[in-house]
């Protein structure tokens, strides 16, 4: 998760607790605690603070007066406000990114999607970060690198989403790797504008059937 924050000293808190609430080992809403993190990183308050700024900013945590910081809720209308938001970028990108691409990057993505395919389906973890990977070698020629943090930012908040209901899905991977080999075959033969399509449609699709099992399985926030 370094990417996504400075390689300062709360940076590198964000980091490490931003992997930590991704992958579920911190559940939302638990409280977060200056203190205690402050001496699991043998570092005063300051950073921690600091860290803290850079979660909220990634929607990751929330602030709240007299109540201090927690892990954000899993809420099902922002699951599709964020599928909305990461369609709409993800297709402005990739429509820039195919005339850019080379044979290289075209081996890359089918290279993901190879491993994708193959992977074990209980590897959670690994799927998730191939599934990013995907979506990231699609926009990553685009050379708009504004427009590519911002899907970053948005793609690591839709990874907690996934990681979080995947083992509630379990159709999930077939239809997910079976939507990835279509858009690479869009994107292989110059199909633009299918390409950008299929995956606004898989995105969007995606994002209602989270906010869907969100809202069946996780009590609205109090």
């Amino acid at each position: 998760m370094q990417d996504f924050f400075e390689n300062n000293i709360a940076g590198q808190i964000a980091s490490k607790l931003a992997e930590r609430i991704i992958v579920g080992d911190i559940p939302p809403k638990t409280p977060l605690r200056q203190d205690s993190i402050a001496e699991d990183f043998k570092t005063s308050h300051v950073p921690v603070r600091e860290a803290f700024r850079l979660l909220e900013a990634q929607d990751l945590v929330v602030s709240e007066p007299r109540k201090g910081v927690r892990v954000a809720p899993l809420n099902a209308h922002s699951i599709m406000e964020l599928s909305e938001m990461r369609a709409a970028l993800e297709a402005l990108a990739l429509r820039d990114a195919i005339p850019n691409m080379t044979k290289s990057d075209i081996e890359k993505i089918e290279s993901l999607v190879e491993e994708d395919e193959a992977a074990d389906p209980e590897d959670i973890i690994s799927l998730e970060k191939l599934n990013r990977a995907f979506h990231s070698s699609l926009a990553q020629p685009c050379q708009r690198l504004r427009l590519q943090s911002t899907i970053q930012q948005l793609r690591l908040t839709s990874s907690r989403i996934l990681l979080a209901m995947w083992r509630q899905l379990p159709k999930w991977q077939t239809r997910s790797s079976s939507e990835h080999r279509e858009i690479l075959n869009a994107v292989k033969t110059q199909q633009v504008d299918l390409a950008i399509d299929l995956l606004t449609q898989h995105i969007i699709e995606g994002g209602k059937t989270l906010s869907e099992m969100v809202h069946k399985n996780i009590p609205p926030d109090d």
